[in-house]
Protein backbone atom coordinates (compact mmCIF):
# COMPACT_ATOMS: atom_id res chain seq x y z
CA UNK A 1 0.00 0.00 0.00
CA UNK A 2 1.24 3.49 -0.79
CA UNK A 3 2.17 5.84 2.00
CA UNK A 4 2.20 9.60 2.26
CA UNK A 5 5.32 11.35 0.99
CA UNK A 6 8.09 11.55 3.56
CA UNK A 7 7.86 15.34 3.59
CA UNK A 8 4.29 15.10 4.82
CA UNK A 9 4.39 14.48 8.52
CA UNK A 10 3.00 15.96 11.71
CA UNK A 11 4.95 18.10 14.15
CA UNK A 12 4.96 17.33 17.87
CA UNK A 13 3.46 20.46 19.40
CA UNK A 14 1.22 19.14 22.19
CA UNK A 15 2.48 19.17 25.78
CA UNK A 16 1.23 17.31 28.85
CA UNK A 17 -1.60 19.72 29.66
CA UNK A 18 -2.73 19.83 26.03
CA UNK A 19 -2.79 16.03 25.91
CA UNK A 20 -4.58 15.66 29.26
CA UNK A 21 -7.16 18.24 28.14
CA UNK A 22 -7.86 16.10 25.07
CA UNK A 23 -8.55 13.09 27.29
CA UNK A 24 -10.81 15.09 29.62
CA UNK A 25 -12.59 16.84 26.77
CA UNK A 26 -13.03 13.64 24.79
CA UNK A 27 -14.77 11.89 27.68
CA UNK A 28 -16.80 14.68 29.30
CA UNK A 29 -19.47 15.75 26.85
CA UNK A 30 -23.17 15.89 27.61
CA UNK A 31 -23.42 12.43 29.20
CA UNK A 32 -22.64 13.34 32.81
CA UNK A 33 -25.38 15.98 32.74
CA UNK A 34 -28.04 13.43 31.70
CA UNK A 35 -26.90 9.82 32.14
CA UNK A 36 -27.02 9.72 35.99
CA UNK A 37 -30.83 9.87 35.85
CA UNK A 38 -30.92 6.75 33.66
CA UNK A 39 -28.52 4.96 36.00
CA UNK A 40 -30.68 5.95 39.00
CA UNK A 41 -33.74 4.39 37.33
CA UNK A 42 -31.89 1.06 37.21
CA UNK A 43 -30.52 1.05 40.76
CA UNK A 44 -32.14 0.78 44.18
CA UNK A 45 -30.00 3.20 46.20
CA UNK A 46 -27.52 6.02 46.04
CA UNK A 47 -24.80 3.71 47.32
CA UNK A 48 -25.35 1.28 44.44
CA UNK A 49 -25.34 4.15 41.95
CA UNK A 50 -22.05 5.54 43.25
CA UNK A 51 -20.54 2.05 43.25
CA UNK A 52 -21.44 1.72 39.56
CA UNK A 53 -19.64 4.94 38.67
CA UNK A 54 -16.58 3.82 40.63
CA UNK A 55 -16.60 0.37 39.00
CA UNK A 56 -17.10 1.90 35.55
CA UNK A 57 -14.22 4.28 36.18
CA UNK A 58 -11.88 1.50 37.29
CA UNK A 59 -12.76 -0.63 34.26
CA UNK A 60 -12.14 2.31 31.97
CA UNK A 61 -8.80 2.97 33.67
CA UNK A 62 -7.81 -0.60 32.74
CA UNK A 63 -8.42 0.32 29.11
CA UNK A 64 -6.62 3.64 29.48
CA UNK A 65 -3.50 1.94 30.85
CA UNK A 66 -3.53 -0.41 27.86
CA UNK A 67 -3.89 2.49 25.45
CA UNK A 68 -0.98 4.15 27.24
CA UNK A 69 1.28 1.21 26.34
CA UNK A 70 -0.03 1.09 22.76
CA UNK A 71 0.51 4.82 22.35
CA UNK A 72 4.02 4.58 23.77
CA UNK A 73 4.83 1.72 21.39
CA UNK A 74 3.41 3.44 18.32
CA UNK A 75 3.31 7.21 18.98
CA UNK A 76 1.90 8.17 15.59
CA UNK A 77 -1.33 9.53 14.16
CA UNK A 78 -4.16 7.07 13.60
CA UNK A 79 -4.34 5.36 16.99
CA UNK A 80 -6.39 2.16 16.89
CA UNK A 81 -6.26 2.04 13.08
CA UNK A 82 -2.46 1.76 13.24
CA UNK A 83 -2.50 -0.93 15.95
CA UNK A 84 -5.04 -3.07 14.08
CA UNK A 85 -3.17 -2.70 10.78
CA UNK A 86 0.10 -3.82 12.30
CA UNK A 87 -1.25 -6.63 14.47
CA UNK A 88 -4.13 -8.07 12.45
CA UNK A 89 -3.69 -6.76 8.91
CA UNK A 90 -5.16 -4.17 6.58
CA UNK A 91 -8.73 -5.56 6.47
CA UNK A 92 -9.51 -5.20 10.22
CA UNK A 93 -7.87 -1.77 10.17
CA UNK A 94 -9.99 -0.74 7.19
CA UNK A 95 -13.18 -2.00 8.87
CA UNK A 96 -12.29 0.13 11.88
CA UNK A 97 -11.81 3.18 9.68
CA UNK A 98 -14.91 2.36 7.66
CA UNK A 99 -17.07 2.14 10.78
CA UNK A 100 -15.49 4.85 12.93
CA UNK A 101 -13.90 7.53 10.77
CA UNK A 102 -16.58 7.43 8.07
CA UNK A 103 -19.68 6.83 10.22
CA UNK A 104 -19.27 6.97 13.99
CA UNK A 105 -16.96 10.00 14.28
CA UNK A 106 -18.98 12.29 11.97
CA UNK A 107 -22.22 10.91 13.44
CA UNK A 108 -20.98 11.74 16.95
CA UNK A 109 -19.94 15.21 15.83
CA UNK A 110 -23.33 15.82 14.23
CA UNK A 111 -25.21 14.58 17.31
CA UNK A 112 -23.14 16.50 19.86
CA UNK A 113 -23.08 19.66 17.72
CA UNK A 114 -26.88 19.49 17.69
CA UNK A 115 -26.88 19.07 21.47
CA UNK A 116 -24.59 22.10 21.72
CA UNK A 117 -27.00 24.11 19.58
CA UNK A 118 -30.01 22.97 21.66
CA UNK A 119 -28.43 24.21 24.89
CA UNK A 120 -26.99 27.34 23.31
CA UNK A 121 -30.42 28.30 21.97
CA UNK A 122 -31.98 27.62 25.37
CA UNK A 123 -29.36 29.79 27.08
CA UNK A 124 -29.65 32.66 24.61
CA UNK A 125 -33.40 32.39 24.14
CA UNK A 126 -33.35 31.61 20.41
CA UNK A 127 -36.22 29.66 18.79
CA UNK A 128 -35.82 26.01 17.76
CA UNK A 129 -35.39 26.89 14.08
CA UNK A 130 -31.91 28.21 14.98
CA UNK A 131 -30.67 24.80 16.18
CA UNK A 132 -29.49 23.36 12.85
CA UNK A 133 -27.86 26.59 11.60
CA UNK A 134 -26.05 27.00 14.92
CA UNK A 135 -24.87 23.37 14.87
CA UNK A 136 -23.58 23.80 11.32
CA UNK A 137 -21.88 27.05 12.29
CA UNK A 138 -20.14 25.33 15.21
CA UNK A 139 -18.68 22.67 12.93
CA UNK A 140 -17.55 25.24 10.37
CA UNK A 141 -15.83 27.23 13.12
CA UNK A 142 -14.08 24.17 14.59
CA UNK A 143 -12.88 22.93 11.21
CA UNK A 144 -11.63 26.41 10.29
CA UNK A 145 -9.64 26.72 13.51
CA UNK A 146 -8.09 23.28 13.05
CA UNK A 147 -7.04 24.15 9.49
CA UNK A 148 -4.43 26.43 11.07
CA UNK A 149 -2.77 23.51 12.83
CA UNK A 150 -2.90 21.52 16.05
CA UNK A 151 -1.76 24.42 18.24
CA UNK A 152 -4.74 26.56 17.19
CA UNK A 153 -7.08 23.64 17.84
CA UNK A 154 -5.42 22.93 21.20
CA UNK A 155 -5.89 26.53 22.36
CA UNK A 156 -9.63 26.29 21.70
CA UNK A 157 -9.77 22.85 23.29
CA UNK A 158 -7.91 23.94 26.43
CA UNK A 159 -10.28 26.87 26.89
CA UNK A 160 -13.40 24.73 26.62
CA UNK A 161 -11.92 22.03 28.85
CA UNK A 162 -11.47 24.63 31.60
CA UNK A 163 -15.04 25.85 31.05
CA UNK A 164 -16.53 22.34 31.22
CA UNK A 165 -14.56 21.57 34.39
CA UNK A 166 -15.92 24.83 35.79
CA UNK A 167 -19.48 23.66 35.03
CA UNK A 168 -18.79 20.32 36.72
CA UNK A 169 -17.30 22.05 39.78
CA UNK A 170 -20.33 24.34 40.00
CA UNK A 171 -22.70 21.34 40.05
CA UNK A 172 -20.67 19.68 42.80
CA UNK A 173 -20.71 22.81 44.98
CA UNK A 174 -24.43 23.44 44.43
CA UNK A 175 -25.38 19.85 45.29
CA UNK A 176 -23.37 19.94 48.52
CA UNK A 177 -24.80 23.33 49.50
CA UNK A 178 -28.39 22.17 48.93
CA UNK A 179 -27.75 19.11 51.11
CA UNK A 180 -26.65 21.44 53.93
CA UNK A 181 -24.46 18.83 55.56
CA UNK A 182 -27.04 16.01 55.35
CA UNK A 183 -24.90 13.99 53.00
CA UNK A 184 -26.24 10.67 54.22
CA UNK A 185 -29.22 11.16 51.92
CA UNK A 186 -26.90 10.38 49.02
CA UNK A 187 -26.58 6.76 50.23
CA UNK A 188 -30.20 6.26 51.31
CA UNK A 189 -32.04 3.33 49.68
CA UNK A 190 -35.03 3.95 47.43
CA UNK A 191 -38.39 2.29 47.99
CA UNK A 192 -38.81 1.68 44.26
CA UNK A 193 -38.46 -1.98 43.28
CA UNK A 194 -35.64 -2.65 40.83
CA UNK A 195 -35.69 -5.99 38.95
CA UNK A 196 -32.87 -8.45 39.53
CA UNK A 197 -30.14 -8.20 36.94
CA UNK A 198 -30.66 -4.48 36.40
CA UNK A 199 -27.15 -3.81 37.73
CA UNK A 200 -25.66 -4.90 34.40
CA UNK A 201 -28.16 -2.77 32.50
CA UNK A 202 -27.22 0.20 34.68
CA UNK A 203 -23.52 -0.34 33.95
CA UNK A 204 -24.04 0.13 30.19
CA UNK A 205 -24.78 3.88 30.25
CA UNK A 206 -21.98 4.36 32.80
CA UNK A 207 -19.41 2.80 30.46
CA UNK A 208 -20.74 4.79 27.52
CA UNK A 209 -20.34 7.99 29.56
CA UNK A 210 -16.69 7.04 30.17
CA UNK A 211 -16.00 6.52 26.44
CA UNK A 212 -13.88 8.86 24.34
CA UNK A 213 -10.46 8.43 25.96
CA UNK A 214 -9.04 6.99 22.72
CA UNK A 215 -8.98 10.34 20.90
CA UNK A 216 -5.55 11.20 22.30
CA UNK A 217 -4.07 8.13 20.60
CA UNK A 218 -5.50 9.35 17.28
CA UNK A 219 -3.41 12.50 17.77
CA UNK A 220 -0.30 10.76 19.14
CA UNK A 221 1.79 11.91 16.18
CA UNK A 222 1.59 15.48 17.48
CA UNK A 223 2.45 14.88 21.15
CA UNK A 224 5.87 15.98 22.39
CA UNK A 225 8.04 13.31 24.05
CA UNK A 226 5.20 10.82 23.46
CA UNK A 227 6.71 7.85 25.31
CA UNK A 228 6.51 9.87 28.54
CA UNK A 229 3.67 12.26 27.80
CA UNK A 230 1.05 9.81 26.49
CA UNK A 231 0.93 7.52 29.56
CA UNK A 232 1.01 10.49 31.95
CA UNK A 233 -1.68 12.42 30.06
CA UNK A 234 -3.96 9.39 29.74
CA UNK A 235 -3.61 8.58 33.43
CA UNK A 236 -3.97 12.18 34.63
CA UNK A 237 -6.87 12.93 32.31
CA UNK A 238 -8.86 9.79 33.08
CA UNK A 239 -8.26 10.03 36.84
CA UNK A 240 -9.63 13.58 36.69
CA UNK A 241 -12.72 12.36 34.84
CA UNK A 242 -13.40 9.56 37.34
CA UNK A 243 -13.13 11.93 40.29
CA UNK A 244 -15.41 14.46 38.58
CA UNK A 245 -18.01 11.83 37.68
CA UNK A 246 -18.17 10.33 41.17
CA UNK A 247 -18.39 13.76 42.84
CA UNK A 248 -21.05 15.01 40.41
CA UNK A 249 -23.18 11.95 41.07
CA UNK A 250 -22.72 12.42 44.80
CA UNK A 251 -23.87 16.03 44.36
CA UNK A 252 -26.95 14.92 42.40
CA UNK A 253 -27.85 12.42 45.11
CA UNK A 254 -27.19 14.91 47.92
CA UNK A 255 -29.26 17.63 46.28
CA UNK A 256 -32.09 15.61 44.68
CA UNK A 257 -32.08 12.26 46.49
CA UNK A 258 -32.03 8.93 44.65
CA UNK A 259 -35.76 9.01 43.85
CA UNK A 260 -35.56 12.62 42.68
CA UNK A 261 -32.60 11.84 40.44
CA UNK A 262 -34.36 8.83 38.94
CA UNK A 263 -37.46 10.92 38.19
CA UNK A 264 -35.56 13.82 36.65
CA UNK A 265 -35.20 14.29 32.89
CA UNK A 266 -32.54 16.99 33.29
CA UNK A 267 -30.85 16.56 36.71
CA UNK A 268 -28.18 19.22 36.17
CA UNK A 269 -30.76 21.86 35.28
CA UNK A 270 -33.04 20.81 38.13
CA UNK A 271 -30.21 21.02 40.65
CA UNK A 272 -29.27 24.50 39.48
CA UNK A 273 -32.90 25.59 39.38
CA UNK A 274 -33.38 24.61 43.02
CA UNK A 275 -30.45 26.80 44.01
CA UNK A 276 -30.75 29.79 41.70
CA UNK A 277 -34.22 29.58 40.14
CA UNK A 278 -34.67 29.93 36.35
CA UNK A 279 -31.31 31.70 36.04
CA UNK A 280 -29.59 28.58 37.37
CA UNK A 281 -30.94 26.48 34.49
CA UNK A 282 -29.63 29.09 32.06
CA UNK A 283 -26.17 29.02 33.64
CA UNK A 284 -25.87 25.24 33.38
CA UNK A 285 -27.19 25.34 29.82
CA UNK A 286 -24.19 27.54 28.99
CA UNK A 287 -21.91 25.06 30.76
CA UNK A 288 -23.31 22.09 28.83
CA UNK A 289 -23.00 24.03 25.57
CA UNK A 290 -19.31 24.64 26.33
CA UNK A 291 -18.79 20.98 27.23
CA UNK A 292 -20.38 19.67 24.03
CA UNK A 293 -18.57 22.21 21.86
CA UNK A 294 -15.24 21.08 23.28
CA UNK A 295 -16.05 17.44 22.51
CA UNK A 296 -16.81 18.28 18.86
CA UNK A 297 -13.40 19.94 18.53
CA UNK A 298 -11.61 16.78 19.70
CA UNK A 299 -13.71 14.36 17.63
CA UNK A 300 -13.11 16.35 14.44
CA UNK A 301 -9.36 16.61 15.05
CA UNK A 302 -8.99 12.92 15.94
CA UNK A 303 -11.26 11.60 13.22
CA UNK A 304 -9.44 13.64 10.57
CA UNK A 305 -6.11 12.02 11.52
CA UNK A 306 -7.60 8.55 11.11
CA UNK A 307 -8.96 9.50 7.68
CA UNK A 308 -5.60 10.94 6.68
CA UNK A 309 -3.69 7.79 7.69
CA UNK A 310 -6.22 5.57 5.88
CA UNK A 311 -5.75 7.65 2.75
CA UNK A 312 -1.97 7.49 3.06
CA UNK A 313 -2.37 3.68 3.02
CA UNK A 314 -4.39 3.95 -0.20
CA UNK A 315 -7.60 3.01 1.58
CA UNK A 316 -9.40 6.28 0.89
CA UNK A 317 -9.22 9.08 -1.67
CA UNK A 318 -5.58 10.05 -2.09
CA UNK A 319 -6.01 13.86 -1.69
CA UNK A 320 -7.29 13.23 1.87
CA UNK A 321 -3.77 11.98 2.74
CA UNK A 322 -2.23 15.41 2.17
CA UNK A 323 -0.77 17.24 5.17
CA UNK A 324 -0.47 20.98 4.53
CA UNK A 325 3.28 21.79 4.68
CA UNK A 326 2.96 25.11 6.53
CA UNK A 327 0.38 24.29 9.22
CA UNK A 328 1.03 20.51 9.25
CA UNK A 329 -2.73 19.97 9.41
CA UNK A 330 -4.65 17.34 7.39
CA UNK A 331 -6.74 20.07 5.80
CA UNK A 332 -8.56 17.93 3.23
CA UNK A 333 -9.40 15.32 5.86
CA UNK A 334 -10.71 18.00 8.23
CA UNK A 335 -12.84 19.50 5.48
CA UNK A 336 -14.19 16.11 4.40
CA UNK A 337 -15.15 15.11 7.94
CA UNK A 338 -16.77 18.50 8.58
CA UNK A 339 -18.78 18.42 5.35
CA UNK A 340 -20.01 14.89 6.04
CA UNK A 341 -21.03 15.82 9.61
CA UNK A 342 -22.90 18.88 8.30
CA UNK A 343 -24.74 16.69 5.80
CA UNK A 344 -25.79 14.37 8.63
CA UNK A 345 -27.09 17.34 10.63
CA UNK A 346 -29.12 18.69 7.74
CA UNK A 347 -30.49 15.25 6.86
CA UNK A 348 -31.25 14.38 10.48
CA UNK A 349 -29.87 10.86 10.00
CA UNK A 350 -27.10 10.99 12.62
CA UNK A 351 -29.25 9.50 15.38
CA UNK A 352 -29.81 6.26 13.50
CA UNK A 353 -26.14 6.08 12.48
CA UNK A 354 -25.00 6.39 16.08
CA UNK A 355 -27.46 3.71 17.21
CA UNK A 356 -26.25 1.44 14.43
CA UNK A 357 -22.52 1.89 15.15
CA UNK A 358 -22.50 1.55 18.95
CA UNK A 359 -21.60 -2.15 18.82
CA UNK A 360 -18.94 -1.41 16.20
CA UNK A 361 -17.38 1.24 18.42
CA UNK A 362 -17.05 -1.10 21.37
CA UNK A 363 -15.80 -3.94 19.17
CA UNK A 364 -13.09 -1.54 17.99
CA UNK A 365 -12.12 -0.90 21.62
CA UNK A 366 -11.98 -4.63 22.37
CA UNK A 367 -9.87 -5.50 19.33
CA UNK A 368 -7.73 -2.41 19.78
CA UNK A 369 -6.81 -3.46 23.31
CA UNK A 370 -6.34 -7.05 22.13
CA UNK A 371 -3.45 -5.91 19.92
CA UNK A 372 -1.40 -5.52 23.10
CA UNK A 373 -1.16 -9.33 23.30
CA UNK A 374 0.24 -9.39 19.74
CA UNK A 375 2.83 -6.71 20.56
CA UNK A 376 3.94 -8.50 23.71
CA UNK A 377 4.27 -11.84 21.89
CA UNK A 378 5.73 -10.77 18.54
CA UNK A 379 7.90 -7.86 19.62
CA UNK A 380 9.62 -9.22 22.69
CA UNK A 381 12.92 -7.79 21.50
CA UNK A 382 11.42 -4.32 21.08
CA UNK A 383 11.37 -2.67 24.50
CA UNK A 384 8.44 -0.40 25.32
CA UNK A 385 9.02 2.75 27.38
CA UNK A 386 5.76 2.02 29.21
CA UNK A 387 4.22 -1.35 30.10
CA UNK A 388 0.70 -1.80 31.41
CA UNK A 389 0.85 -3.10 35.01
CA UNK A 390 -0.56 -6.49 35.99
CA UNK A 391 -0.33 -7.81 32.44
CA UNK A 392 -2.21 -9.82 31.18
CA UNK A 393 -4.90 -9.31 33.85
CA UNK A 394 -5.85 -5.70 33.09
CA UNK A 395 -6.14 -6.13 29.29
CA UNK A 396 -8.19 -9.30 29.81
CA UNK A 397 -10.52 -7.54 32.26
CA UNK A 398 -11.14 -4.77 29.77
CA UNK A 399 -11.63 -7.01 26.72
CA UNK A 400 -13.95 -9.43 28.55
CA UNK A 401 -15.97 -6.57 30.05
CA UNK A 402 -16.37 -4.82 26.70
CA UNK A 403 -17.46 -8.07 25.02
CA UNK A 404 -19.96 -8.50 27.83
CA UNK A 405 -21.28 -4.97 27.21
CA UNK A 406 -21.65 -5.81 23.51
CA UNK A 407 -23.52 -9.02 24.30
CA UNK A 408 -25.84 -7.22 26.73
CA UNK A 409 -26.46 -4.50 24.15
CA UNK A 410 -27.25 -7.09 21.48
CA UNK A 411 -29.73 -8.83 23.79
CA UNK A 412 -31.43 -5.59 24.82
CA UNK A 413 -31.45 -4.07 21.33
CA UNK A 414 -30.96 -6.77 18.67
CA UNK A 415 -32.09 -4.53 15.81
CA UNK A 416 -29.43 -1.88 16.30
CA UNK A 417 -26.77 -4.47 17.11
CA UNK A 418 -27.63 -6.33 13.91
CA UNK A 419 -27.46 -3.13 11.87
CA UNK A 420 -24.08 -2.34 13.42
CA UNK A 421 -22.69 -5.73 12.42
CA UNK A 422 -24.21 -5.33 8.95
CA UNK A 423 -22.46 -1.97 8.48
CA UNK A 424 -19.16 -3.57 9.47
CA UNK A 425 -19.77 -6.49 7.10
CA UNK A 426 -20.53 -4.14 4.20
CA UNK A 427 -17.02 -2.79 4.61
CA UNK A 428 -15.54 -6.14 3.51
CA UNK A 429 -16.56 -5.93 -0.18
CA UNK A 430 -15.72 -2.22 -0.18
CA UNK A 431 -12.22 -3.06 1.03
CA UNK A 432 -11.61 -5.61 -1.73
CA UNK A 433 -13.12 -3.38 -4.41
CA UNK A 434 -10.96 -0.47 -3.29
CA UNK A 435 -7.84 -2.61 -3.17
CA UNK A 436 -8.59 -4.01 -6.65
CA UNK A 437 -9.05 -0.50 -7.97
CA UNK A 438 -5.80 0.54 -6.32
CA UNK A 439 -3.76 -2.26 -7.87
CA UNK A 440 -5.19 -1.50 -11.32
CA UNK A 441 -4.61 2.26 -11.08
CA UNK A 442 -1.79 3.31 -13.45
CA UNK A 443 -0.19 5.62 -10.88
CA UNK A 444 -1.15 3.40 -7.93
CA UNK A 445 -2.35 6.42 -5.99
CA UNK A 446 -5.64 5.15 -4.62
CA UNK A 447 -7.63 7.98 -6.20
Amino acid sequence: MPNAPASQHYLRRLGLWDAAAIVIGGVIGAGIFRTPATVAERTSSGGALLALWVVGGLLTLCGVLCYAELGARRPQAGGTYVYLREAFGQLPAFLFGWTMALINYPGSVAAVATTFADYACAAIGLPVLWVKPLAVGAIVFIVTVNLFGIRAGALVQNLFTVLKLGAVALLIVVGLVIAQGHYGVAFAPDTTHVPAGSFVGALLPVLFAYGGFHYLNDLAGEVRDPQRTLPRALGLGMATVVVCYVLVNFAYLAGLGHAGLAASTAPAAELMRRMFGPHGATVIAVGIACSTFGYCSIAIAGGARVLQVMSADGMFFRPIARIEPRTRAPQFALAALGIWAIFLILSGSFGALLDYTTVGEWLAHAFGIATIFWYRRKLKSEPSPYLVPLYPVLPMIFVVTVLGVILATAINDPRNAGMSLLIIALGVPVFYLWRHRLTRSPDNDGV
